[in-house]
């Protein structure tokens, strides 16, 4: 719990820094007493992208779990200080910490571990979708705001970590299933792709 916490509060705070524009923004706002915008970015970085993390590692401990394994997240403190630097140099590198789990396991329930983070993510994306379309409407830019950071970042996060490489979760549920792989990925890629696409143009 104490990891969770503090990724929680690490990454929400790199993502404040990264949505105000840059470690300079920051800076000017809190010179000019802007500490509403910030804390409202804050809150919005709360619910958003440190949900976002959270739930996605989350649901691979309880899958784990569910294949009677000990599993436990492990929060990498110097990979979330090296996001809160990034954020200030105006690009993001997310890397909290990760589910650690032992115990006998087959190549298939490894791979539904693996698969279940991304899952999570785009199930979020489908629950802050209401907020962007409310929001688009004009109805309120609160939600707008929200909708719009909390569609992107799951989206952008399952398709990114469904890239089979190295420790992501893409590489381990390929190793299991080719098919159950690219009926994950090229969804995620699309609509991540997409939704960049809707919100820029």
């Amino acid at each position: 719990m104490r990891d969770f916490a503090a990724a929680w509060v690490a990454l929400s705070v790199a993502f404040t820094v990264f949505f105000a524009g840059g470690g300079n923004t920051v800076v000017r706002n809190i010179a000019l007493g802007a500490y509403g915008t910030l804390g409202g970015l804050f809150l919005v970085s709360l619910v958003t992208a440190g949900v976002a993390f959270l739930l996605h590692e989350l649901a691979h401990k309880v899958v784990a779990v569910r294949y009677g394994q000990r599993a436990a997240f492990r929060a990498d403190y110097g990979m979330l200080f090296l996001a809160v630097v990034a954020a200030t140099a105006g690009f993001l590198f997310a890397a909290p910490g990760a589910v650690h789990h032992a115990g006998r396991i087959t190549k298939r329930e490894n791979g539904l571990i693996a698969l279940a983070g991304p899952v999570v993510n785009l199930a979020l994306a489908v629950v802050f979708l209401p907020l962007f379309v409310v929001g688009l409407l004009g109805v309120s830019g609160a939600a707008l705001t929200v909708g719009t950071y909390g569609v992107a970042v799951n989206l952008l996060l399952a398709a990114f970590n469904l890239i089979p490489f190295g420790p992501l979760d893409g590489a381990t549920v390929r190793d299991w299933s080719t098919p159950v792989w690219l009926a994950a990925f090229l969804p995620s890629a699309v609509l991540a792709a997409g939704f960049a696409l809707v919100v820029l143009f």
